[in-house]
């Protein structure tokens, strides 16, 4: 094993990792299909539940508060303690995620028997919670099992997987409609309540798979030491996530501004979609018996730019490879722009599938292209805590948009949701924009790029 960079605290270690099949690499990346079939439950159903129980539509950003909150506070902190954690028998970053799988099942089981808002809230914490605890240390466990040369092809496995499972949480509410009739005793259809099953059998399923068909990589006798040599709990991963943030690469920090755009406008669309088709298309209110017409059809909407998104997420990594993964961020993060602009302001339908296949591309370039870049930026050594603070980059936006937006959609929109994708849309362009600031870090190249193939590879 060799080391670079001698002279800094937080080395990157260069080590000869197997290059992984396809396969493999899919395996690992499966449980990821579950934890995604939960976000995108709560992209399409946790709102509309909102609508059923009563809540208005300028409180939606401050009930969706849970979701920022517990990615602001647990991601990092799971991130630097996994970073810290070794167990001969469980590994390093898989009880993190397998504890948040159960809690997301849970959670998900209950959700739909929900009768009041404050009851759905809690939940929402709860289930936020356990989503995040499973969110970060999957990213790291993908770093620290590729070679740099495989790296984009597993971070976009990842956006293969989430499109793949955001879409079934969305086709299943379309589907189950036409199956199940019948409501709760609170108004939430028996349909809500199918997708959400099915969401607590995929969520610990999938994971579990990859827990058994993935074994971690054991650290060296180097790396054990240093892992024993960094004493302290729960108040020293606080201060290594400070020393993290402090010590941030510049081109990281630009990093950031670019996602503050991005994921305000993320929120902004995942809140006011079903309200937008339902004004747009159907000419109705949330108090409305149609609305939940609105809600299966954004539930289809959703799972069609989801399905745009698994299509295209590994053509990215060659695209990646050819142009940068800088300026295909920047192409895609536009097309979604276009495609919101145009989304808002139709009212057929059918027509609304083809402006969201922009925001299907630049939603399979959000969740793996960055990444591709951060981790050139970013030592090996501080994957976990480094991917949590990234965690954090999304999250304070949704933080802001949670307590900025509802003025803004009252106010400046007034409040109407179609003007509301419409700022979705603008926002993208901005991020966009913003993404020409970042200086690209070069592709490194390591030993298992040239020693190492595949077992059976010719």
């Amino acid at each position: 094993m060799t080391t670079t960079q001698p002279a800094t605290a937080h080395i990157t270690i260069v080590r000869q990792k197997p290059l992984m099949t396809m396969r493999q690499i899919l395996l690992m990346n499966f449980g990821f299909f579950g934890i995604q079939y939960s976000f995108g439950m709560q992209q399409t159903a946790v709102n509309p539940i909102y609508s059923f129980l009563g809540a208005s539509p300028e409180d939606l950003p401050l009930l969706n508060l849970a979701g920022p909150v517990t990615g602001l506070l647990i991601q990092p902190i799971i991130g630097a303690l996994s970073d810290r954690t070794w167990s001969p028998r469980w590994g390093r970053r898989k009880p993190y995620f397998l504890i948040g799988a159960i809690g997301c099942s849970i959670c998900l089981f209950l959700f739909p028997f929900v009768a009041a808002i404050w009851t759905a809230v809690l939940l929402l914490w709860i289930l936020d919670a356990s989503n995040n605890t499973a969110m970060e240390p999957y990213r790291a466990f993908i770093a620290d099992k590729l070679p740099p040369s495989q790296l984009a092809k597993g971070f976009l496995a990842q956006s293969f997987f989430t499109g793949f499972g955001i879409t079934l949480a969305n086709i299943s509410l379309f589907v189950f409609q036409n199956l199940i009739t019948g409501a709760t005793s609170a108004g939430i259809p028996y349909w809500v309540v199918g997708s959400f099953m099915l969401g607590a059998v995929c969520s610990i399923g999938t994971v579990l798979v990859s827990i058994l068909t993935t074994p971690e990589i054991p650290p060296s006798e180097e790396e054990l030491a240093a892992l024993r040599a960094r004493k302290g709990g729960f108040i020293a991963a606080l201060r290594e996530i400070w020393d993290a943030i402090a010590e941030m690469p510049g081109e990281l920090r630009k990093l950031a501004l670019v996602y503050l755009f991005q994921w305000y406008a993320m929120v902004c669309y995942w809140q006011y979609v079903s309200l937008s088709i339902a004004e747009s298309v159907y000419g109705v209110g949330p108090d409305d018996p149609r609305y939940a017409d609105a809600v299966s059809w954004t539930g289809l909407v959703n799972g069609w730019y989801n399905i745009v998104t698994f299509c295209v997420a590994f053509p990215l990594v060659a695209l990646a490879r050819r142009r940068g993964a800088k300026w295909v961020h920047i192409f895609c993060l536009l097309c979604a722009a276009v495609g919101l602009v145009v989304f808002a302001n139709l009212t057929n339908q059918y027509l609304l599938f083809i402006p969201i296949i922009g925001l299907g591309i630049a939603w399979a370039s959000i969740m793996g292209v960055p990444y591709i870049m951060a981790v050139r930026m970013i030592p090996s050594t501080r994957y976990g805590v480094y991917m949590g603070i990234i965690n954090m980059m999304i999250v304070i936006p949704m933080l802001i948009q949670t307590l900025t937006f509802g003025w803004i959609y009252e106010n400046v929109l007034g409040a109407d949701p179609t003007n509301a994708i419409m700022f979705a849309g603008i926002l993208l362009a901005v991020a966009a924009l913003t993404m020409t600031w970042i200086k690209e870090p070069p592709i490194v190249r390591d030993v298992d790029d040239v020693m190492q193939m595949p077992a059976g590879a010719h």
